[in-house]
């Protein structure tokens, strides 16, 4: 669908600027792929983001949550504020693709060396908003309002012991000075063939939670039970109990909801009952409600099983990020924009992920709409495509130009709408 561009007076600046930079934008994204840095050590990233975003003469603050970039373009005319994010951090994960720009990159992680790839699209996400910066900054005199540019560090979890991400960047101020009235963010996905764009509206990408259970029983000899309490079946039975959290406790008709056991560790001989037993899991949801009613149970099976069968448990759940939930009045003020943008056939309607994102921090300040660009070759069936975080994931460079039109549209409609009805 291509409106006429007198009804959308940006769309063909936009275009022809996105055209005209397609191969910067490639060409950066191949260069931060060869250099990938890992969470609040984005150090050379930064560097690059943040004298970009002074040659095109905006206001920028540096080390925001460590390494975060945040740039300030004031537009000519009154208006709003909107905020538009990258990710910039890499994973330790060794790459596998065979791309003349693969990376060879190494770090330390946690206390151990690994190869670093940015395996999960950071890359694209960070050139992607580098080009939207650039387009925006030509359009100054015609944007009505403000528009933030936030480069962030660590939204794959900093090092063990250290804050980060997004939840460290609001603490820092990166939503006000001025003060964001709305957010975008976007993400690389082998979920979608190339220049598709998925979206949906509240709930889209899930909370995510880990919680350890440590329980304690009494060792004895295996060939008599009886002597000790054996805390491998009680947490067997915690672990059935689990399962019943999801199937029988929660309103599936709501929203989905997974509670997984993922580590079970006790004992160290066929023939010695332990005294103690670890387990570790992971809870998703898409409710916050339901995030904190799981909580809840977890706490209470566990407990229960364990006093039923003489033993003592003890249960740590730590929070993760919340559930990336799309406002809804900005997702429906958004679609007609990226229809117009890559055409109606390109832009649909994506299942939920169990996947977490630190974006619903910034969503959780003010209304947030969070979007998905396909990078799988058109010749190529999704369902097989090496997935996000995978070491041979593959981006399509051809669907980065679809997602530089798409943010800088948004962004400068927004202020104009916006301008237009605070006037």
């Amino acid at each position: 669908m291509n409106a006429p561009d007198n009804l959308f007076p940006f769309d063909s600046l936009i275009r022809d600027h996105a055209d005209k930079l397609e191969a910067q934008v490639i060409a950066w994204r191949r260069h931060l792929h060869a250099n990938p840095e890992l969470g609040n050590r984005e150090f050379e990233t930064a560097k690059m983001v943040a004298a970009h975003l002074r040659k095109l003469g905006m206001e920028v603050q540096e080390k925001v949550a460590h390494t975060g970039v945040v740039g300030v373009l004031k537009g000519c005319k009154p208006g709003p504020c909107v905020a538009l994010r990258a990710d910039m951090d890499g994973l330790p994960v060794t790459e596998e693709t065979d791309v003349p720009f693969k990376s060879q990159a190494r770090a330390m992680w946690n206390g151990s060396e690994a190869g670093v790839m940015h395996a999960c699209g950071h890359d694209t996400h960070v050139a992607i908003l580098m080009g939207v910066a650039e387009i925006l900054a030509g359009m100054r005199e015609q944007l009505a309002g403000t528009v933030k540019f936030i480069f962030q560090p660590a939204e794959e979890m900093p090092p063990i012991g250290e804050e980060g991400g997004a939840k460290m960047m609001i603490a820092e101020g990166c939503m006000q000075n001025p003060t964001v009235d709305a957010i975008f963010g976007l993400h690389i996905t082998s979920k979608q063939h190339a220049n598709v764009i998925g979206y949906r509206s509240g709930p889209i990408m899930a909370s995510a939670d880990q919680f350890r259970i440590f329980i304690r029983g009494n060792q004895t000899h295996g060939a008599q039970p009886w002597s000790g309490v054996d805390p491998i079946v009680v947490g067997s039975q915690i672990v059935l109990g689990l399962q019943t959290i999801v199937s029988r406790k929660m309103n599936l008709t709501e929203e989905p909801s997974v509670v997984t056991v993922g580590s079970f560790n006790g004992g160290n001989r066929s023939n010695i009952i332990p005294d103690e037993v670890k387990m570790e899991g992971t809870i998703r949801a898409f409710d916050e409600r339901h995030r904190t009613d799981i909580h809840a149970f977890v706490e209470k099976i566990t407990t229960l099983i364990a006093e039923s069968g003489g033993a003592k448990a003890h249960v740590h759940i730590a929070h993760g990020y919340p559930v990336t939930s799309n406002d809804e009045s900005l997702t429906a003020w958004s679609v007609p924009v990226l229809k117009r943008v890559a055409g109606d056939d390109a832009v649909g309607v994506c299942p939920k992920t169990c996947g977490a994102e630190d974006f619903s921090y910034y969503q959780q300040a003010v209304p947030g709409f969070f979007f998905f660009i396909g990078c799988t070759p058109k010749d190529q069936d999704c369902k097989s495509a090496p997935s996000n975080h995978s070491p041979r994931f593959y981006v399509d460079e051809r669907g980065l130009k679809v997602g530089v039109k798409a943010l800088a549209t948004l962004a400068a409609d927004w202020l104009q709408a916006h301008a237009q009805t605070s006037a």
